[in-house]
């Protein structure tokens, strides 16, 4: 599998307009968002669909989770910043986080 391009900064900021949660990380290369659902069980659900997400792509986030509240951190290590990758798993999270709010 070739290795993901990094993101030039032009290209990480259109990006980002199209994913106007996520922001920049303040302290390296890598997006953020925090998401917070009804409960604990909306939560792990987000999680879970993700999870299955990320394994197909072979790509995973770095994540906490607190009850009802998933900090989700994204960067593409073997690039040294964000790639498309990031990109196109942010944009799913957002969308399973929509489906989670009906």
């Amino acid at each position: 599998m070739a290795k993901s391009e990094k993101l030039t900064v032009e290209q990480l900021r259109n990006a980002l307009k199209r994913l106007p949660d996520w922001a920049l990380a303040p302290d390296r290369e890598a997006i953020t968002r925090k998401f917070q659902f009804a409960d604990f069980d909306a939560a792990f659900a987000f999680m879970t669909r993700c999870a299955l997400l990320a394994a197909k792509m072979d790509h995973h986030p770095e994540w906490f989770n607190v009850y009802n509240k998933v900090d989700v951190t994204l960067a593409t290590h073997d690039a040294g910043g964000v790639t498309q990758k990031d990109i196109d798993l942010a944009a799913a999270m957002d969308g399973y986080a929509a489906l989670s709010r009906g």
